[in-house]
């Protein structure tokens, strides 16, 4: 009966330190919430990523001209890749191309602005540092070479984005592709602004050594 208590006591002991030893791990280790904590709008947003992507493509290359459909496919070239997650943080440069399923302007292309991804124990995170509409926002891991985001933006002159579900209307889910060290794609289906389906592309202002 002694040497039942001391084995009882010993796994006991051990069980309190792995629970101990869990909470201790940086969330990025934990499996993500990802979409589960989004709102039923966003996750319904995300549900319709590849159904939305693939009608708008189709539309858009219909009906642009042969230069903006370069550009697409451009930007559009590669699939996600498994790249290190400390690769993946600094400097970028990014710009923001906007589809829609209209005649009239169903691409645009915005200037280049500033980005930075940081790392700390929550994971990676993105902000936009210039430009009028400015998303930020955290990447979550999903299990796959893509990344979820979740995040919210700026406009004009607002010196800070809300963070994500205070106003629904700000609210910026989607899906990073990492391509490769210099270059990402993130990608917003079903964006609540001005557009059908938004991709945020990023590219390192210099040469990474």
């Amino acid at each position: 009966m002694k040497g039942n208590a001391s084995v009882s006591l010993v796994n006991g002991t051990c069980l309190a330190l792995c629970g101990v030893l869990l909470c201790m791990l940086p969330e990025a280790g934990r499996t993500s919430p990802f979409p589960d904590m989004l709102s039923t709008t966003d996750r319904d947003r995300l549900s319709r990523y590849e159904p939305v992507r693939r009608a708008t493509l189709q539309h858009v290359r219909q009906h642009v001209d042969e230069v903006n459909a370069f550009t697409l496919n451009l930007i559009l070239e590669g699939s996600a890749s498994d790249i290190p997650l400390g690769q993946l943080t600094g400097e970028w440069s990014c710009n923001t191309i906007r589809l829609r399923r209209t005649q009239d302007r169903p691409m645009t292309v915005s200037p280049r602005f500033s980005c930075l991804i940081t790392q700390d124990r929550r994971g990676l995170r993105l902000q936009q540092l210039t430009g009028v509409r400015r998303t930020s926002g955290v990447f979550h891991d999903i299990g796959e070479t893509r990344m979820g985001y979740v995040g919210a933006f700026a406009l004009d002159d607002e010196t800070k984005a809300p963070r994500y579900g205070e106003r629904a209307d700000r609210n910026h889910v989607g899906y990073l592709m990492p391509l490769s060290r210099t270059r990402m794609r993130l990608e917003f289906p079903s964006p609540s602004y001005a557009s059908e389906f938004d991709t945020l592309e990023l590219r390192r202002p210099r040469p990474i050594p």
